[in-house]
């Protein structure tokens, strides 16, 4: 007579392996999602908390001091230049610097630059030695408002390169840019 062979063991075994696959790619597509929609919904309250601004000086402090607990960054800067000027803030005040700094930093940034690195943008100032991870979102105006950079930076390394977080990025500083504009003009 001829021998038996058992299909049901080795087609049992590949079903269970397929089956804790689905089921781990299930829970990685669920922590994304809870990830993606933690950083819609941060994006969003930090654009709240810029339109509630009263002022110039005081959209710089929500975006410099309040954006970083808002966003959970360590450290955030923006760098603008308009006409031959150029300034930067972050949580330390202004300060003015060169225009074709601030310029030529923001020429590098086609939109939004997601990157780990070893030590953050210049733009971060005293702050750049201790940022790991860093996000530069390049804010576009036409003259006579200005242009520059938001430069969002994390102390830990993140592996921050994702489509969707440029998406986001590129909205909150579209938005920052937009609002830039509000206190700009007469």
């Amino acid at each position: 007579m001829g021998t038996v062979i058992d299909f049901e063991t080795g087609a049992v075994a590949q079903l269970q392996r397929r089956v804790a696959q689905a089921e781990e790619d299930n829970r990685d597509l669920l922590a994304f999602a809870r990830g993606h929609s933690g950083a819609t919904a941060a994006i969003h309250d930090a654009v709240l908390a810029a339109i509630s601004a009263e002022g110039l000086d005081h959209l710089l402090h929500i975006v410099t001091q309040q954006w970083p607990d808002i966003l959970g960054v360590d450290a955030v800067s923006l760098a603008l230049y308009v006409g031959e000027r150029g300034v930067r803030a972050d949580i330390a005040g202004m300060q003015f610097v060169e225009r074709r700094l601030i310029e030529k930093a923001a020429t590098d940034v086609a939109g939004v630059v997601l990157r780990d690195c070893e030590r953050g943008h210049p733009l971060f100032g005293p702050a750049s030695d201790y940022v790991r991870a860093e996000a530069l979102v390049r804010l576009d105006n036409d003259a006579p408002l200005p242009s520059g950079l938001l430069a969002l930076g994390q102390r830990e390394s993140q592996g921050m390169e994702t489509h969707h977080g440029a998406e986001l990025l590129r909205f909150l500083g579209d938005s920052l840019a937009r609002l830039l504009g509000r206190w700009l003009l007469p």
